[in-house]
């Protein structure tokens, strides 16, 4: 059982240089594995990941979402990136490993790329399928109350959940050192980004997978 991570970049082509967001994704790529067997960017914006443990592959989801919404090509920190990402998880087997992450096939694959055609009319950005009807359906409801806030994140906020995602037992005054304000900075950017709440999805979410494996 493994997940795939399929996705594309929101308002890509409004951008002149592709380098600003192309070049920091497949850094993050590059941490969970080789290009193309593992991970792939492909047809300019779209992108696609294997992940060997489905307990996961929502935390690398946020991770990238953090990511693409803490890129910003204007100054402020305080505005939002034009750019976002769409990303579906898809959670069952591989039957085939192919040369590139874009020939291998299963049903994570075909989970992944049935769940992402139905995005956009779903009006959502982030969204699970699997075997598991139930778990799909309850899931997909919070992540989508979550997109709610983190479609709104701002260049700063998202550099916030990037940073304690990557380290959850971080404490808000040594961000603040990390990132040169006030630990009453960092505060009011946790709570605006909703930390707490994006953990306790993860959390949960590594949980129900576990029982479910």
């Amino acid at each position: 059982m493994i997940a795939v991570i399929k996705g594309d970049i929101i308002n890509s082509r409004l951008i002149i240089n592709q380098d600003k967001w192309l070049i920091p994704l497949e850094d993050l790529l590059n941490e969970w594995g080789k290009s193309p067997e593992i991970w792939e960017v492909a047809w300019g914006d779209s992108f696609q990941l294997e992940v060997e443990n489905p307990a996961e592959s929502l935390y690398k989801a946020l991770l990238i979402k953090a990511l693409i919404k803490g890129i910003s090509f204007k100054k402020n920190s305080e505005k939002m990136s034009e750019i976002d990402v769409r990303i579906s998880i898809g959670i069952g087997e591989k039957t085939y490993a192919g040369r590139r992450v874009s020939e291998s096939n299963g049903p994570a694959y075909i989970y992944a790329g049935e769940k992402f055609s139905l995005l956009k009319k779903e009006n959502t950005t982030l969204a699970i399928k699997s075997k598991w009807p139930e778990f799909d359906e309850e899931f997909n409801l919070y992540l989508k109350l979550a997109g709610v806030f983190m479609d709104k994140w701002t260049k700063s906020s998202a550099e916030l959940v990037g940073i304690v995602l990557r380290n959850s037992m971080i404490t808000q005054e040594e961000v603040g050192k990390l990132i040169g304000i006030k630990q009453s900075g960092v505060s009011g950017r946790w709570n605006r980004a909703k930390i707490d709440e994006i953990l306790e999805i993860d959390n949960l979410f590594r949980r129900k997978i576990k029982q479910l494996l």
